[in-house]
């Protein structure tokens, strides 16, 4: 018998699927706060998993040059540049790049793609207002020190500057809107409670693509099909770690069971506000948030927007019991009034 939040809410989507032995649900814990942008998370995934290269475009976005998830780019590590203190409360900051250029070639660059990515949607160009503000010629920042900044001369003289970094991925949600529209079932919900796109029976109709709330999943131009993280489905059959997560230094990206990691999480939390940060949040780790919780969520130091991810995302099935309510008191008002015609005519 079908769950009563099959649709909508709290779920084990993995016994939701129809899995008896289902494994605990496994997931990715991404703690911003202390990832360094080295981007060996993207590396390992397109090493393990033998995807395309790309990325090797200079978006004019600080040191980002995959610009978005895509195809080919199951990991994406983001660079924001923000003008203002790191623990400091300002408004969240708007357009991206920002900063100086070395020259107006760099600002043209920023404001579209070089090279065609391969994939569609793919990444999308840069802002030209952006690459307006960056044209305006560099800025001087002052010159390197003995000492750390601020040690020698006061915190006052600190540049009012910091990078938000995060590596962004596929979040896995428990109410996966692309599998629900998926007219093939290339789609399917693993035992681990993760979506895995199983791409030789993908039709390429690229109703996943719009599904998505997050914008995660592309097709390859060259065979039209989609592709996505898999949360590295064959290495969690083996009991090994995702690719990504093994490689990451610092360990801002931790696997294991989703609850246990929803516990770890909310202890960071707690941690870095003691800690003076008090913007440390957590997205994607509610049960009853828009799409059922993520299997994929995220230690956030600003608003969701800044970092490109939507502030609140809802699966498109939320709505569907209301939508056929709806359009089956039309249909019985539709027979009704046919009735009420006929049985007029014949009278």
């Amino acid at each position: 018998m079908p769950d009563a939040n099959s649709l909508y809410g709290p779920l084990d989507p993995a016994p939701d699927a129809g899995w008896v032995d289902a494994e605990p649900r496994m997931g990715f814990f991404t703690d911003t706060s202390v990832c360094i942008g080295c981007k060996a998370c993207e590396v390992a995934c397109k090493e393990w998993n033998a995807v395309p290269a790309s990325g090797f475009d200079l978006l004019g976005m600080s040191y980002d040059n995959t610009g978005a998830l895509t195809a080919n780019s199951w990991r994406h590590v983001a660079f924001i540049e923000q003008p203002r203190p790191a623990g400091h409360r300002t408004p969240p900051f708007e357009g991206n790049p920002t900063g100086a250029a070395v020259s107006p070639a760099s600002a043209a660059v920023a404001a579209g793609l070089g090279n065609d990515s391969g994939t569609d949607p793919g990444v999308p160009p840069g802002q030209p207002p952006a690459a307006a503000r960056m044209a305006a010629g560099p800025e001087f920042l002052g010159m390197p020190g003995a000492q750390p900044p601020g040690r020698g001369s006061g915190a006052e003289s600190r540049t009012d500057f910091r990078w938000l970094m995060m590596s962004d991925v596929c979040k896995h949600c428990t109410h996966a809107a692309c599998l629900d529209v998926c007219p093939t079932g290339s789609l399917f919900r693993t035992e681990f409670g993760t979506v895995v796109v199983q791409e030789d029976i993908c039709n390429g109709c690229g109703y996943c693509i719009s599904a998505c709330p997050y914008g995660v999943i592309d097709q390859r131009k060259g065979d039209g099909r989609a592709w996505k993280c898999t949360l590295c489905y064959d290495r969690l059959g083996a009991g090994m770690t995702p690719a990504c997560a093994q490689a990451c230094p610092t360990e801002s990206i931790q696997y294991g069971p989703l609850d246990e990691l929803r516990e770890r999480a909310a202890q960071r939390v707690a941690t870095l506000r003691e800690r003076g940060v008090p913007e440390a949040r957590l997205y994607g780790h509610d049960p009853t948030d828009g799409v059922g919780g993520d299997g994929a969520f995220f230690l956030l130091l600003d608003e969701p927007e800044v970092y490109g991810l939507p502030p609140d995302p809802v699966v498109t099935t939320r709505d569907l019991p209301k939508m056929y309510k709806r359009a089956g008191l039309a249909a019985l008002a539709m027979v009704a009034a046919a009735v009420a015609a006929f049985v007029g005519g014949s009278s």
